[in-house]
């Protein structure tokens, strides 16, 4: 098993070509060994090249807004109309008792909201 490491979008493209190929091999088999060695160098590359920074309190709530089809409406009602309007324009910060209405009903992660982030004015 001769694997290199991935240093480029070429050898990036490439890896994936491979993992395509590999792709339901056995487990514990040596294609099988091969793909979770390759998926995990594409991982680590991607983590490299592409980073995700971590949302902010605001963007969590409009990420579980988006993913979920929730809405401003769906938000008001946790924690009032002006109160949502408020948040989502980043000019008043959540409380705890928000943190905790948002992060039950949505399944947000509460040590994702309780950070803290910027507001305007």
């Amino acid at each position: 098993m001769q694997i290199r490491p991935i240093r480029s979008d070429a050898d990036h493209e490439a890896a994936l070509r491979e993992i395509e190929t590999l792709w339901g091999a056995d487990e514990g088999s040596e294609a099988g060994d091969r793909l979770d060695v390759l998926v995990t160098l594409v991982e680590a590359y991607e983590a490299k090249r592409w980073p995700i920074a971590p949302l902010d309190p605001v963007q969590a709530i409009e990420a579980a807004m988006a993913m979920n089809g929730h809405t401003r409406a769906d938000l008001a009602a946790l924690v009032g109309q002006s109160r949502a309007t408020e948040i989502l324009a980043r000019k008043r910060a959540l409380t705890l008792g928000m943190i905790r209405k948002i992060a039950a009903a949505w399944a947000v992660p509460e040590r994702v909201l309780v950070q803290e982030y910027a507001l305007v004015g």
